[in-house]
């Protein structure tokens, strides 16, 4: 358990057993972000991508009176420029109901501090150009926009197709 100033507020390392709970916020910040149709994950991919082997992931639950209300999943990137790893924050929700309390901004510093203690150089994340709220939250605590980058995306048919034009040697 990872207390916080906040009165009652809480973090902790998520953990298998936390799977089923990731997926439902997961398609609550889908629902949130008209992005519901996009969700193809269930328990059992979770359970393998955050837990397993190979996992690349890592999350924290985020409780108020050791009720879950809210999550953070990131991965680690990394900088030729520094040299030095980063984190990519993938999903960072706070439930509707109980938002404005400080909780998000609490998850934001907890990520900023963790890459500052294993020597990172950045915390880096995408936000929908339509969702003002978080933009201006994310101004407000210094977030820079990387207005010259374009995120660019292969998925589906796309990256299978381009994928079988690497070609090896026999």
């Amino acid at each position: 358990m990872i207390k916080t100033e906040l009165p009652d507020f809480q973090l902790r390392q998520a953990t298998i057993e936390d799977c089923p709970l990731i997926l439902e916020l997961i398609n609550e910040l889908a629902e949130y972000e008209k992005l519901a149709h996009e969700v193809t994950a269930t328990v059992a991919i979770l359970e393998e991508s955050l837990f397993g082997e190979r996992s690349g992931a890592e999350a924290v639950i985020a409780e108020f009176h050791h009720k879950p209300v809210g999550y953070a999943l990131w991965f680690y990137n990394f900088s030729t420029f520094t040299g030095r790893p980063g984190i990519y924050l993938e999903d960072i929700y706070v439930r509707p109901t109980m938002r404005g309390r400080g909780f998000g901004k609490c998850l934001l510093a907890y990520l900023a501090k963790l890459a500052v203690d294993r020597n990172y150089t950045r915390v880096e994340w995408s936000v929908l150009d339509w969702n003002e709220p978080s933009i201006r939250f994310y101004r407000a605590i210094g977030a820079i926009p990387m207005d010259e980058w374009t995120v660019q995306r292969l998925h589906g048919e796309a990256l299978t197709s381009f994928a079988m034009q690497f070609r090896q040697e026999s």
